[in-house]
């Protein structure tokens, strides 16, 4: 009896865990999402792991490293890459959270560039999108050693990092956000954000955001503005891919569902991945089929 009834508790256990994975989403779309075009390449492609390289200049605040995965892919021919960004509330965590999303880029082809950033509360807004901007600047730099077409790089991320890859997408070529390290080497082809803040002014008062800007609404009203993505968008955006989950307490699924309105308002080709059953981290732990659409959809306006 005893093992009958550790055999049911693990069935359950099981069922319960591929009711989590496997159930679907909702899935919408400003074209028929790419996923069901057969847009990710079946054929994975095996790929080389480069030593850690330092990325920013000799003189910056912090030395911080990228690890670039370089596919194996056939001639000189150029090929997209990815800049790759970490979550962990702009104040932990690193590469190793995204070490998984950056082989199955690899594997479909592109460069990938997994970067750290400097954290909040020693370096705060805009800090950390100038360490991105640098990290452009330098896969701009490796382009010809790399084989990298700098015109189809496109910006991955979750959580904070998908905060900063899409600040680092709509900073433009000129203004507050470009100014000093932006330009056109910063611009992105399209962004893959999961479990995206994108709006700080939505938050309380709470100490991961004033600790990233450095003080509360009423203090830093038009910091707040600045380092929200969907105050920033404008048509000249690229495409985006969002995935949240239903359940996300942390970032709460508005900020995923305005955004893609934002940019829906401004035309900007985009698609919007909600997850079911999932809060701000299951939404990243159980990201399989989320992360598969979102490649899809990146293959989609990068790859020939």
């Amino acid at each position: 009896m005893p093992a009958l009834r550790a055999v049911r508790h693990y069935l359950s256990l099981s069922a319960l865990v591929l009711l989590i994975s496997g159930c679907g989403a909702t899935h919408q779309s400003t074209t028929v999402p790419a996923i069901e075009q057969a847009s990710l390449q079946q054929r994975s492609i095996p790929f080389t792991r480069l030593p850690p390289q330092r990325f920013t200049p000799a003189d910056w605040p912090q030395a911080l490293e990228a690890r670039v995965l370089l596919p194996t892919t056939p001639g000189a021919e150029r090929r997209p890459a990815a800049l790759v960004v970490h979550g962990g509330g702009w104040r932990n965590r690193g590469p190793d959270d995204m070490e998984g999303i950056a082989e199955q880029l690899a594997a479909q082809g592109y460069v990938a560039v997994n970067i750290e950033h400097r954290f909040a509360p020693e370096y705060r807004f805009p800090a950390q999108l100038h360490d991105l901007q640098q990290a452009m600047a330098w896969v701009h730099a490796n382009a010809a050693a790399w084989n990298i077409d700098t015109q189809r790089i496109v910006g991955v991320g979750f959580s904070s990092g998908a905060h900063l890859v899409s600040l680092l997408a709509l900073a433009g070529e000129e203004g507050p956000l470009a100014d000093p390290y932006g330009g056109e080497r910063t611009r992105l082809a399209a962004v893959l954000a999961g479990g995206l803040p994108s709006d700080l002014l939505k938050f309380n008062d709470g100490r991961l955001v004033v600790d990233f800007i450095g003080g509360t609404r009423a203090e830093k009203n038009e910091a707040y503005r600045l380092a929200s993505p969907i105050r920033q968008i404008t048509p000249e955006a690229p495409p985006f891919f969002l995935f949240h989950g239903k359940w996300d307490q942390l970032v709460p699924v508005d900020h995923a569902t305005d955004f893609y309105q934002a940019l829906q308002d401004n035309n900007i080709e985009s698609e919007l991945y909600l997850q079911r059953f999932r809060g701000h981290f299951g939404s990243f732990l159980l990201r399989g089929s989320a992360i598969d659409a979102g490649i899809a959809f990146l293959n989609r306006q990068v790859m020939p």
